[in-house]
């Protein structure tokens, strides 16, 4: 009789234990799915909120609580890769897009520009790019820019040498690095493009 009550509580325990790993299952395919939704909504919110910036002229949030707005387009035609840049890099800012860095001119004027962004999601595709692929940036005002892939150096994030005001018209795109790694670190990837016609410095 004692084996069998024992027998018992053995199986309810097991059902209960399913039961609970089934939930956080559920809970954790959830959780996934509403991150991818809320990814690919943010992406429409976004191409919208560049469109009605390009179209006014005034930095359009794309939703109301935002710290950020578009300020450009990237393409890199050649691989398929397309994000909005967004003004600055706080952490809102890196979440939904790559982000133009504070005090770095803007794409096409004198000096580098410099955006940024996460290895696992926006930059991503910067693996892919090679020396002599396109890179296409709109700007917020409408002007379309085309940029060269020059080169790319991995470096520590204290001694990344990007000076914004070099003579010339250049791009640098920076991550973490390596792109496969799951922890943080102090490298980070940096592609470097010339403007076309510019000079390089």
């Amino acid at each position: 009789m004692m084996a069998i009550s024992l027998r018992c509580r053995q199986t309810i325990n097991r059902r209960r234990i399913a039961t609970a790993l089934a939930l956080a299952g559920l809970v954790s395919i959830g959780d996934g799915l509403w991150i991818y939704a809320k990814a690919r909504l943010a992406q429409v919110l976004l191409e919208r909120a560049f469109a009605a910036t390009v179209a006014t002229g005034q930095a359009i949030r794309p939703w109301p609580w935002a710290d950020t707005w578009p300020v450009a387009r990237l393409t890199v035609p050649r691989i398929g890769a397309r994000a909005i840049v967004l003004a600055g890099t706080s952490g809102q800012a890196l979440a939904f897009g790559p982000g133009h860095v504070e005090y770095t001119p803007d794409a096409g004027e004198r000096g580098v520009a410099v955006y940024a962004a996460h290895r696992d999601t926006h930059f991503a595709f910067l693996k892919d790019v090679v020396p002599g692929d396109l890179i296409v940036v709109t700007r917020a005002d409408g002007r379309t820019l085309h940029y060269r892939a020059d080169h790319a150096t991995v470096v520590r994030f204290d001694a990344a040498g990007i000076d914004p005001q070099a003579a010339g018209h250049g791009l640098a795109l920076s991550t973490c690095w390596p792109f496969d790694a799951v922890t943080p670190g102090p490298l980070r990837f940096v592609l470097y493009a010339m403007l076309e016609g510019s000079k390089p410095p």
